[in-house]
């Protein structure tokens, strides 16, 4: 016995010209996409992709160290290998520093006289109770923080010169190389009571580089130092100007 239920369908997606007609009359609804599959991509192995220069850059330290028998078909990519190690353990050595390190009298010759001759060091005279002492201190925090290439110490000032005259508070003695490259008396070189770090790291940079974030490699010299430091300060400035704006339209 036939089945009278049965439904005819015709290909998917094929339709007639009555239903198209009764379509644009608008007597039915929009004829559904036929269903199409997505395109099929095979998942991809990170350990099997082309490595490439772009790709190595990408890469962490612990990685590059693993890739060396990987790329030993490959001259270039070895050799470009060994270069971004180096240079990365490089920037991992240089930026060790990061902070004012407190110091005394007894550890003055090792920590600044027999600092590494590629090291230029602050030295930061002050004494407790002093407000210029902390303003100026504030400044070299935000600096060591920001250069951790170059070594920030601080010492009571009677501790590293005897009877040094309070007066003369803060100082700031620049070394290198066992040397004295610069000596700072005072907040007036800084621009007096409003010094910034901005401003301090200008007058410290204004004869060499003495600042270092540790990323600058061989292209780290007086100019762009200096110009680095111009741009921090202009973003600065920019940044307050904004926010008294905000605080005005509020």
């Amino acid at each position: 016995m036939a089945d009278y239920h049965f439904v005819y369908k015709d290909v998917e997606g094929a339709t007639t010209q009555w239903d198209d007609i009764q379509r644009r009359l608008g007597n039915l609804p929009p004829k559904p996409e036929p269903f199409k599959p997505p395109p099929f991509a095979p998942k991809v192995d990170a350990d099997e992709q082309p490595k490439s220069k772009e790709w190595l850059d990408a890469r962490e330290p612990e990685e590059l160290e693993e890739l060396e028998d990987d790329l030993d078909d490959d001259r270039f990519l070895e050799q470009y290998r060994k270069m971004r190690l180096a240079e990365l353990r490089e920037a991992a050595k240089s930026a060790r520093f990061g902070s004012i390190l407190p110091i005394t009298g007894s550890d003055f010759v090792r920590e600044v006289s027999q600092a590494p001759s590629d090291i230029w060091v602050v030295v930061f005279l002050f004494k407790d109770g002093i407000p210029e002492c902390g303003l100026l201190q504030n400044c070299l925090e935000e600096l060591a923080t920001r250069y951790p290439a170059t070594k920030f110490v601080k010492i009571i000032s009677t501790d590293c010169i005897p009877n040094y005259p309070d007066r003369n508070v803060p100082t700031i003695l620049v070394y290198n190389n066992s040397a004295v490259k610069g000596t700072y008396v005072g907040l007036q070189k800084f621009g007096g009571k409003r010094c910034t770090p901005e401003s301090v790291a200008l007058a410290l940079c204004q004869s060499d580089p003495v600042l270092n974030d540790g990323h600058g490699g061989s292209d780290s010299s007086r100019d762009n130092v200096i110009e680095g430091v111009r741009r921090k300060f202009i973003e600065k400035v920019v940044a307050q100007h904004e926010e008294r704006e905000e605080e005005d339209s509020d």
